[in-house]
């Protein structure tokens, strides 16, 4: 297919710049380009989610606790500058003032530095999905034990920050001013954040096809497909398996570190069991085999959410339910699965075999 060769492939990302830097800020309102960044946000966490499940075969229902993670760093950095700006270092942010927190906590600290923060968001959800796969992937936990193990730790780290006053408790994390010393409510700096989202998105989705297309990624689908026999070969298939669970958490670190200052607010909420479903849910309509299906399917299940959402205020879960049967029922392999029914033209090698 021309999509697979390399002219096809410049072509593609840039027919996608051209549509998310020239065409959706031309044409789009300041509202709805801060929706679509958000949704960018979260098509960021499938295209991580396409690489694990769809070429893995690790079904990751708890990506929500890396989102989690990457957001609730970069909002406590936030909520330092904003402190810092309002009453100089060491202050304690506002919503600590009001909870009767008067002294800052000493893991706060660090986080006033732009440069640890940042490090932070890379380094410390890679490594925490590193240990956890190790401890996992080398007992041999698979399938569906793998599944209910990653959901279960997303609801157990939202309880966890439900319970922690000094990151916001129940009511999460808001009220930013300042990103970087960037205002906020400039409508420039929210432009700015688009394009920040737009960049980001384009950036992991190179490095998955990068992935895909290396000698790595096609080890990662023997894993899949034929995990016993990959072993037998003398490859580890736990340590294959770690590397793409690892990348698709700091996919999805940088994703919720994007995520904070587009929308402004993180709470356990945005993290917990039924966000890690929707991601999943995204996923699995877009088309978990391919490279663009997990992005397309986020952003249809992100605008259909808040379109259904505007016009049947009471009943837009169950159209939302309908239309993901629907597509299911009648798209089994997503929507990618769509462009692989038409015929493409084989070549005389491929006729002849």
């Amino acid at each position: 297919m021309f999509l697979k060769t390399r002219l096809g492939t410049w072509t593609g990302f840039g027919a996608a710049a051209i549509v998310l830097f020239g065409l959706a800020p031309l044409l789009l309102s300041g509202f709805r380009l801060g929706l679509l960044a958000q949704f960018i946000c979260y098509a960021i966490v499938a295209v991580g989610i396409g690489l694990a499940w769809g070429r893995g075969g690790m079904l990751t229902l708890g990506q929500g606790v890396f989102f989690g993670m990457g957001a609730y760093l970069m909002a406590m950095h936030l909520k330092m500058a904003d402190a810092e700006f309002r009453n100089g270092p060491g202050a304690v942010p506002d919503f600590m003032e009001l909870a009767g927190i008067r002294e800052l906590p000493a893991y706060w600290a660090p986080f006033s530095s732009p440069a640890f923060t940042i490090a932070m968001i890379l380094l410390l959800p890679t490594a925490f999905a590193v240990l956890l796969g190790l401890a996992v992937f080398k007992r041999r936990v698979k399938g569906a034990y793998f599944a209910i193990l990653s959901q279960a730790l997303a609801g157990a780290f939202a309880i966890l920050l439900i319970g922690q006053q000094s990151l916001g408790g129940f009511n999460g994390l808001s009220r930013f001013q300042y990103f970087f010393g960037f205002t906020l409510a400039d409508p420039v700096n929210q432009q700015m954040l688009y394009f920040i989202a737009a960049g980001v998105l384009l950036a992991v989705v190179a490095i998955a096809l990068q992935l895909r297309r290396s000698r790595y990624g096609e080890l990662l689908v023997a894993v899949r497909d034929a995990e016993e026999r990959v072993r037998f070969l003398g490859y580890d298939a736990a340590n294959v398996k770690v590397v793409a669970y690892a990348v698709a958490a700091l996919f999805a670190s940088v994703a919720g570190a994007v995520f904070v200052p587009v929308v402004g607010i993180i709470s356990p909420a945005s993290i917990g069991i039924v966000p890690s479903i929707m991601f999943i849910l995204g996923v699995a309509i877009g088309g978990r085999a391919s490279l663009v299906g997990p992005v397309v399917g986020a952003l249809a299940v992100a605008w259909a959410q808040t379109a259904l959402s505007e016009q049947f205020p009471s009943a837009w879960t169950y159209a939302q339910g309908l239309l993901f049967i629907a597509i299911i029922a009648l798209l089994p392999g997503g929507i990618a699965s769509v462009f692989k029914r038409f015929p493409t033209k084989r070549t005389p090698v491929e006729a002849a075999a």
